[in-house]
């Protein structure tokens, strides 16, 4: 008597094994997008922060804050890095010292759905639109 499998025991365990691949794949596919949803969502508290914290610390005036970007965050290191897909549209004048600032997200490879369970105040376009007073 011959030793080894026959070819349908050989069928039968790709069969199996095709199976739990088609089970398993779209369970990993969505954590691969709720990992990226978490990662934009993370940046754009990142970002906030780094507004605020520059806001609060360089007491600007209306011209330094027209000219903000990310660059200069980071530039001033008030940012580690400059995470890609952003954007910062920085006010050019406040009204009553009220400065409206927003945060957009144009990578398009995220659910808005899936940040905003992360960070519920991010818009369905992928903003976040956040305003800040100055005291002084």
């Amino acid at each position: 008597m011959k030793k080894g499998f026959t070819l349908v025991e050989l069928l039968i365990v790709l069969a199996v094994i095709a199976a739990l691949l088609s089970v398993a794949t779209p369970l990993a596919l969505n954590a691969v997008k709720s990992a990226k949803a978490s990662q934009v969502a993370q940046n754009f508290k990142a970002i906030k922060s780094a507004v605020e914290n520059w806001f609060n610390t360089e007491t600007p005036n209306d011209t330094d804050i027209s000219g903000l970007t990310l660059e200069k965050l980071k530039d001033a290191g008030y940012l580690s890095n400059v995470p890609g897909s952003f954007s910062l549209t920085a006010p050019n004048s406040g009204t009553n010292g009220v400065y409206n600032f927003t945060i957009e997200y144009t990578g398009g490879d995220v659910e808005a759905a899936k940040v905003q369970k992360n960070l519920p105040e991010v818009s369905d376009d992928l903003k976040l639109k956040f305003e800040l007073q100055k005291w002084w």
